[in-house]
């Protein structure tokens, strides 16, 4: 796969979940009419990091807008997903190949996933969400809870016990 064939499927990718379609206005000439065309909107933002590597160094860091405007080059950056992975990674032996609990069926796998990402959002609190509570003191927030979807940290039980209904994203 060559490097733009990445670039033009994610591209398609995004337009497709976060683009509109815009109708082109009738000509009143002859011939075919022009077909709608997928365009991003306005407030889709997305770069790309490109690392050129030599003898297993990296030489080299281009960082390339593709939708966008007004976006910094030192905003542009991949540690967070990066991070985010290791994370999954680490607390989840079901996505790594060489172990005793890797999933064969993608359906066991996706019943995991989305326990582990409830308890994620829901039940773990974290430390890059530190907010003071009545007394002064540190905790740590849940990322529902800091987004408004819950006013408390919910307990495993609270999360086992409430009831999940499965939504088609399609």
């Amino acid at each position: 796969m060559h490097q733009n064939d990445g670039l033009k499927f994610y591209t398609k990718a995004l337009l497709k979940s976060y683009g509109k379609l815009v109708a082109f206005s009738k000509t009143l000439r002859r011939g075919r009419p022009r077909k709608p065309k997928l365009v991003p909107d306005a407030d889709l933002r997305y770069a790309q990091v490109i690392k050129f590597k030599a003898g297993g160094a990296i030489r080299k860091v281009k960082k390339k807008v593709i939708f966008g405007k007004d976006i910094d080059p030192k905003d542009i950056s991949t540690s967070l997903v990066e991070r985010q992975n290791l994370m999954l990674r680490q607390d989840n032996n079901r996505i790594s190949r060489k172990t005793i609990g890797f999933s064969k069926k993608i359906s066991e796998l996706d019943k995991q996933m989305t326990l582990y990402f409830a308890h994620f959002n829901f039940c773990r609190g974290h430390w890059s969400l530190i907010s003071l509570d009545p007394l002064g003191r540190k905790r740590k927030n849940t990322p529902a809870k800091r987004c408004g979807l819950t006013d408390h940290d919910w307990s495993f039980r609270e999360l086992l016990t409430y009831p999940y209904q499965r939504v088609s994203t399609n």
